[in-house]
Order: C-alpha cells, then structure tokens, then sequence
C-alpha cells in the first residue's frame, strides 16, 4: 500500500520548487492533491502533468476569501481534506535600515498570516475527516538570526511559534501540526536577485554535507510528517538542512 493511499492533500506555493516536488511525491504515494498557488500557468500545467489525481486552485495566501474558495474547491473535487500543506513564502534581504514598512510587511503577510489563515480555512475541513496534518515549512532562519532577513526571520520564527500553538488547540481533534525547517534548497527562492553575481558553492562547501538540498530531500521529510508514518509526532520542529546548524567548523 503507498503511503498516502486515499488522502487528500492541499499544498500552497505548489506550482515550482519544493511545494511542486511535494505534489509530486504526494501523487506517487496515492494521495489525490490540490496545487494552490499565485503562479496559475505553471501550477495549471503540473497538475496537468499529474492526470487526475491533481487539480489547481488560484489562491493567494494572503486573502482570507482566496483561502476559503481553495479548501471548498478541494472538498467538490475530492470530497475530503485530510493533509494542509502551508510552503507557499517569499523572501526578501534587506537590512533593516533600508527596509520599507511595506516591504516588511509583505513578507509578514504571505510567510506569517498566509499560514494563520491556512491552519484557521481547513481546520473545519480536516476535523470533518477525523483528523490529519498540517505540515509549516518554516525555515532554518526560523532558528537562528540572517543579516538582511529581519522580515523573513521574523515570518519563520512566527511560523514555528504558530506551530506548537495550533498542535496544543487542534491535538483534540486528532490533528497533528509540525513544521519543517529547510537550509539552503535548490529552488528559485534561493537565488534571489540580490545573489544574481554570488557563488552559492562559497556557502554550502563548509557544511557537513558540502552541497546545497534538493527539493525531493524536504519532499521526503514533509511526506513522512503526512503520513501515518509520523502519527505520534506534533508540535515539533524538523530540520533539513545538510548540518547547517549542527555547529560551526573549523578546518
């Protein structure tokens, strides 16, 4: 039996990089999966690529009504919900002295309240199932300090907060809620413009594992959290991140 076998997932930020890789890895192991995301072209044509056990909803994480029209969406096509997925987040290096109020903001807006709204739109949902999980994709700046990040710290630190809250309000419900916290992942948002002339190789060659991840690597931690593999884990935080935080090296 695959390890999603006749669960309904709903996955933010699912058009590219790791919620794309989740979709993916999701459908392999049985689950039927809504793509939800900003990006409608490309989140249309992955779930294209996936047959039927994908479809794509619009959603902005930021619009409580957007949140709303995805989980009914997800319920009309597949008649349940039984996995939240909140990956959708956009980053932002500014060092606070530069830093606009809007553009702080923002990050706050889609990293933070994007995954409040997610947690508070399906908890009705995945409560009618009997259950299920929520799986936060925070990040390893949602354990430690990054110059130029105040706003995406704070957003991360916000989430893995935000993490324990719901597991201690929705364990009642047989809802688990963790969160996942990725190093340095080979995707689009980690090659900002601001790093446009900068060698990533400088960052990732004095790591334990001296590569930067790849987005199946986080797909494979939050498919364990999903599935019924991970039934006695909730309100904890798992890292991937190639020893990162493991300590500084010296050679």
């Amino acid at each position: 039996m695959k390890r999603l076998e006749g669960k309904v997932a709903l996955i933010t930020g699912g058009a590219r990089g790791q919620g794309e890789a989740e979709a993916r890895r999701f459908v392999a192991e049985g689950a039927r999966v809504m793509i939800a995301d900003v990006l409608d072209d490309a989140g249309r044509r992955v779930a294209a690529e996936l047959g039927d056990a994908a479809r794509f909803q619009h959603l902005d994480v930021t619009n409580e009504a957007d949140w709303h029209a995805a989980v009914q969406a997800t319920l009309a096509q597949f008649g349940r919900l039984d996995i939240l997925v909140n990956n959708a987040a956009i980053l932002k290096l500014v060092p606070i002295e530069a830093c606009s109020l809007d553009d702080y903001r923002k990050v706050i807006d889609v990293n933070q309240v994007g995954c409040w709204l997610g947690m508070k739109s399906a908890l009705a949902a995945l409560k009618d199932a009997g259950g299920g999980s929520i799986v936060n994709v925070s990040s390893t700046a949602g354990m430690e300090g990054v110059a130029g990040g105040s706003a995406y710290v704070s957003s991360k630190f916000a989430v893995r907060g935000m993490t324990k809250a719901a597991a201690l309000e929705f364990g009642r419900y047989g809802i688990r809620v963790n969160s996942v916290h990725p190093g340095g992942i080979d995707t689009v948002m980690a090659r900002p413009p601001e790093f446009a002339d900068f060698d990533p190789s400088s960052i990732y060659s004095g790591l334990p594992i001296a590569r930067i991840g790849k987005p199946d690597e986080v797909a494979s931690l939050v498919l364990f959290l999903a599935s019924d593999e991970s039934t006695y884990c909730t309100g904890s935080e798992f890292i991937v991140d190639g020893g990162l935080l493991a300590g500084s090296t010296f050679h």
